[in-house]
């Protein structure tokens, strides 16, 4: 993974400024989007910490038209207590004035007069777009303040370029060449949401309901929000609705229901329309219904409720890292560079050029208004173009893809019959995972088997043949409905799997599930001599909340768990409003530190104690006298998280007790185990899309042995380059099995973020996060 680069000079070291005396100015500009304060919070901190002076400039551009009291340096405190709120609390308006020249004029005059030329704007592709011809104008400006007395020759000489860095806030996830947008992971949580509080309803009376959804010109949401929460039809601004849509649409809701569906949800994207370039809304499309099947369907227009509340897990700590990378790159920037706009590649920052991307993300709609609505969704990126394919058939009940569907070329002419079978600690998720296989499967022309009770269910034939309509509604659910267990199977009990695998024409083996599971198989593959029947296809799909598999830099369910504690945490903080308190909260993931360094980044905690960095006494003390310092400062409450098996020695009880002796009455403490709250409810949308895109991929390995001929056990998972199968047998070169972990971890270079923007006075100039070169498209 590269270092961070400064803008023009792809590939070499950074050189950050030291930022002593320069002068950095954040706004926010267009709609407003959760996660917005996560990264200006960031921004104000990593420039203090840097030596930097911070400027907020109100109400976005519009702030910076008016001037006076609508620029304001901002300190530490006045970025606090906003980590979890919606919106922004620097303000956003649209401003026509700043279109015409004499507004961008007057924003120059109000910028130069605090001493800023450096900029961080957070906003959409209009609002960089406007921001980058502001750029080129700069040196225009100044001349004319000059000329116009407004400014002396000095100032000017000081100020000769305007700097900017980019970060893309929008809900609707809809610039070209960033994996997510702030904002968007939070406004899917509000669609699914609605969609599994609606469908109960629906089901209740079987009833059709139309959800509208935003995204105007991108089918980000409503594409994701149709294969996370289940819907049977979705229009798109990408694949406008063609000529029959009517009799398509009616058909396959008629379908639905014949196959045992008793709810029917369509999704429409506000700026949805037919190919002819009409309009296409939500009555519109109830009508159609109505006429055709006499059914009067309901409307729900969720509307401006998916720009609001708390941010999600995600738009936190990626809000935040975002914000705490535009700090690096603004002071590493030259006159020289290219204005870049920072995204996200693979949980990684990238910097893709601004008008590059401003320009690609609008050819998208050029694309739709020609025709070529191929390239549209191929501008989108890969993920996004095959969520189009596994979509229709998720939702293709099984008369239309075939309960045994068409077998693909190379195939087996049998049905080949693939066991389902979950293994090691539950994930939220599974169930998704496990009623991806089944419909994928079916429509192959695959027999799915599920194995209930683990490996113990497969020993005592719990194997049963599953419909498409026996996975019906399993992707919302929490827990997993096959069941699962946690102990690795005793070589005594290898006869017995073997036995159970023949005597139910198992042809090949889906197992989804933690680091038991891959234990496990991992196991049995080295047993192949002994035990024939283990020579069949076999593949391990990441199932973990504690996300510390091999070969997977994300696992099913641990995104689900981050939401869980930093909600948790949320009710923690609150807690402590009205006194003083340190709270030290006990977090899942043994000696995997995941989700203790995230949750701490999302929550806002000061301090965060991992297995990966062995800590002293010393190091104990030192932390205790800090926490009492900043207590003496004015601190009104501290959160301190330590992972489970941080250490055998300095544990929970041990901190709490240090930190309390240390307190000597100036502060409570108080402590808490989040538990198994972690494991527990309804999948998130991020899993419910995760364990999709991994057993579609499993799917494929599987068609391909088939194919093939082989018998390979394999797993898979999300990488930063790559996505393929690796065999078992090469499992310990990517696991540290003693700590059950991945030797490899790119989480751990986000550590310097929670000290800088989370602990004042945290000393010395913070790290650099790695920042990637922006590649072609996203996947």
């Amino acid at each position: 993974m590269p270092n961070a680069t400064p803008q023009g000079t792809a590939g070499s070291p950074a050189r950050v400024h030291d930022g002593e005396g320069v002068r950095i100015g954040v706004l926010t500009s267009g709609g407003d989007a959760q996660g917005m304060n996560a990264a200006v919070r960031a921004v104000v901190r990593t420039a203090l910490v840097h030596g930097a002076r911070p400027f907020a400039i109100l109400e976005g551009w519009a702030g910076a038209v008016s001037g006076g009291d609508a620029v304001r340096e901002m300190s530490w405190s006045d970025a606090s207590g906003i980590l979890a709120e919606g919106g922004t609390i620097i303000g956003t308006a649209r401003c026509p004035e700043f279109r015409d020249y004499s507004g961008r004029h007057a924003a120059a005059a109000h910028l130069l007069e605090h001493g800023i030329d450096r900029l961080v704007v957070i906003g959409g592709d209009g609002s960089l777009s406007g921001t980058e011809e502001f750029r080129g104008e700069w040196a225009q400006h100044v001349s004319e303040l000059v000329s116009e007395g407004a400014i002396t020759q000095e100032v000017a000489d000081a100020h000769p370029a305007l700097l900017v860095v980019g970060l893309v806030g929008s809900i609707d996830n809809d610039l070209v060449g960033t994996d997510m947008t702030i904002g968007a992971d939070t406004a899917l949580h509000r669609i699914v949401d609605a969609m599994d509080q609606i469908s109960s309803t629906a089901a209740s009376h079987q009833r059709t309901f139309i959800i509208e959804v935003m995204g105007r010109h991108c089918g980000y949401l409503p594409l994701m929000g149709a294969v996370a929460g289940g819907a049977d039809y979705v229009f798109t601004p990408e694949n406008p609705a063609g000529p029959g849509w009517e009799d398509d649409l009616c058909e396959k809701l008629r379908l639905g229901r014949a196959a045992g569906r008793r709810d029917s949800i369509v999704i429409v994207a506000e700026g949805a329309a037919d190919r002819e370039g009409n309009h296409l809304d939500s009555q519109q499309i109830a009508d159609a219904i109505k006429d055709r099947t006499g059914e009067d369907p309901r409307i729900t227009i969720l509307g401006h409720v998916q720009r609001g509340g708390s941010p999600s897990a995600y738009d936190r700590w990626m809000s935040t890292l975002l914000g705490y990378a535009a700090v690096q790159e603004i002071l590493a920037a030259t006159p020289e560079g290219e204005p870049s706009i920072l995204g996200v590649r693979h949980n990684r920052v990238t910097r893709i050029p601004l008008m590059k991307a401003v320009h690609d993300t609008r050819a998208v709609k050029s694309f739709v208004a020609s025709g070529d609505y191929a390239s549209a969704q191929a501008a989108r990126g890969a993920s996004f173009t095959q969520m189009v394919s596994i979509n229709e058939i998720l939702s293709a009940p099984p008369q239309q893809s075939g309960e045994g569907g068409d077998v693909e070329e190379g195939e087996p002419t049998t049905s080949p019959r693939v066991a389902i079978l979950h293994a090691g600690g539950l994930a939220p998720g599974m169930n998704t995972a496990a009623r991806t296989a089944v419909r994928l499967g079916i429509a192959r022309g695959w027999t799915m088997l599920g194995v209930d009770g683990s490996w113990s269910g497969l020993i005592e034939d719990k194997v049963s043949t599953l419909s498409w309509a026996d996975v019906e509604g399993w992707a919302f659910h929490g827990g997993a409905e096959l069941g699962t267990r946690r102990p690795v199977p005793a070589v005594e009990q290898f006869y017995a799997i073997g036995r159970a695998i023949e005597r139910n024409s198992i042809d090949a083996l889906l197992v989804i599930g933690g680091l038991n599971a891959y234990l496990a198989v991992h196991d049995m593959a080295k047993e192949r001599d002994r035990y024939p029947a283990f020579r069949i296809p076999t593949v391990l799909v990441p199932a973990s909340i504690d996300n510390n598999l091999p070969g997977s830099e994300l696992s099913i369910g641990a995104d689900t768990a981050l939401n869980n504690a930093v909600w948790a945490l949320d009710r923690i903080k609150e807690s402590a409003a009205a006194s003083k308190r340190c709270f030290v909260a006990e977090v899942m993931g043994r000696r995997c530190g995941y989700l203790t360094l995230m949750s701490g980044i999302a929550s806002g905690a000061e301090y965060a104690y991992l297995n990966e960095e062995p800590y002293t006494l010393t190091k104990v003390d030192q932390d205790a006298r800090r926490l009492r310092a900043s207590f003496e400062a004015g601190r009104r409450l501290f959160l301190v998280l330590i992972n489970e098996e941080a250490s055998p020695y300095y544990d929970r009880d041990f901190l709490a007790t240090i930190f309390e002796a240390e307190g000597r009455g100036l502060f409570d403490v108080r402590s808490a185990v989040l538990g198994h709250l972690q494991q527990g409810g309804a999948p998130s949308p991020f899993d419910r899309l995760l364990a999709t895109r991994l057993v579609h991929s499993a799917l494929e390995v599987l068609a391909d042995q088939f194919r093939e001929g082989s018998d390979d056990a394999v797993y898979i998972g999300t990488a930063s380059n790559t996505t393929a199968a690796r065999p078992v047998e090469r499992m310990e070169d990517d696991l540290d099995k003693i700590n059950r972990r991945p030797r490899e971890q790119w989480w751990m270079d986000l550590r310097p973020v929670l000290e800088t923007v989370s602990l004042q006075n945290s000393g010395g100039i913070p790290s650099p996060v790695p920042i990637l070169d922006s590649v072609d498209s996203t996947d």
